[in-house]
């Protein structure tokens, strides 16, 4: 394939750039991590895990972590989280103890608690800050408005729902399914305005980039796929993985994303062509992956493993 001397140019840097790279592990809980996440700013990273706590770190000298506090109030293991998208304090939590919670770094405990109707396994705020979607194990979407955090509609699925996200001006919701499929639905009255046929497999996870021009998804299937948001053309694909797409993350510049799946090794690839910019090893597979919103640094977690000293760890991979 013949790319521009402009895409190649930036290719070769980035690849030039990654060659210095190194990766740094912190403590962080005594089970496996399912989400780790940077708030707005950058300077704190978030963790959340199957020993049922939530840990913040700072980010020092954009190069290490420091646990700046953990919550312990959920019941059951924190399934994903998700940082407020303007406001650099404030974090909400997903748990199997069929509760939201709202947390604020800056007080010790957890500010609200918003009992759910299932078991929850994922959550995404608003652009505009003013609601937080959940999704439970019964394929289940529940709305929450953060004004007064009361519902304000649900939706019940008759297939597997998995990840969900607003589109970047918040007028619509996208969903991947089960059935390999993006259903995108117009918000706030969650018609359904189109359904794409994505990937042969399961559709598992999504993830718009910084400017809203590109979202990927991720599949069963083995492949990540990058799309068009205004035209929902599938731009190219990425098929370097073997085992099922669970997490991709977009750079802060949306020139690389990030894939990761059970196989031991995290794909970079450059967004414009495609090509592998690197190959992070890992022991195991990897849960959950998040590119800092301002510096080319992947924090990630991997799969537990009672034998390995890096249990519950968070890792930073950095080529600064």
């Amino acid at each position: 394939m013949k790319y521009s001397s402009s895409n190649l140019n930036k290719l070769v840097k980035l690849q030039e750039s990654v060659k210095n790279a190194s990766v740094k592990t912190f403590s962080a809980h005594n089970s496996k991590i399912h989400s780790v996440a940077w708030n707005v700013d950058g300077r704190r990273l978030a963790s959340g895990s199957t020993d049922k706590t939530v840990a913040i770190f700072t980010f020092e000298n954009k190069e290490r972590l420091s646990k700046e506090s953990t919550f312990k109030d959920h019941k059951d293991m924190v399934d994903q989280l998700c940082w407020h998208p303007t406001h650099p304090d404030l974090l909400v939590t997903a748990s199997g103890d069929k509760t939201v919670r709202l947390y604020d770094c800056r007080a010790a405990k957890s500010i609200k608690t918003i009992d759910t109707p299932g078991e929850n396994i994922n959550i995404c705020w608003s652009p505009d800050g003013k609601c937080i979607a959940v999704g439970n194990k019964d394929d289940l979407i529940a709305f929450i408005d953060t004004r007064n955090y009361r519902f304000t509609s649900e939706r019940q699925f008759k297939f597997e729902v998995n990840e969900i996200s607003w589109n970047k001006e918040g007028d619509l919701f996208f969903i991947t399914t089960g059935l390999g499929t993006i259903l995108i639905l117009s918000y706030p009255d969650l018609n359904e305005v189109h359904n794409i046929e994505a990937h042969l497999g399961n559709c598992i996870c999504l993830e718009f980039d910084k400017s809203g021009k590109y979202f990927a998804t991720g599949s069963a299937d083995a492949l990540t796929s990058l799309w068009d948001v205004k035209t929902l053309s599938c731009l190219r694909t990425f098929s370097r993985l073997e085992w099922q797409v669970r997490t991709l993350s977009f750079n802060y510049d949306s020139q690389l994303l990030a894939s990761a799946s059970e196989d031991h090794f995290i794909d970079i690839a450059h967004v414009d062509t495609g090509e592998q910019v690197a190959n992070i090893k890992c022991d195991t597979s990897t849960f959950t992956i998040d590119w800092h919103p301002k510096y080319n640094v992947l924090a990630y977690a991997c799969d537990d493993n009672s034998s390995d000293r890096d249990v519950g760890s968070v890792k930073l991979w950095s080529c600064l």
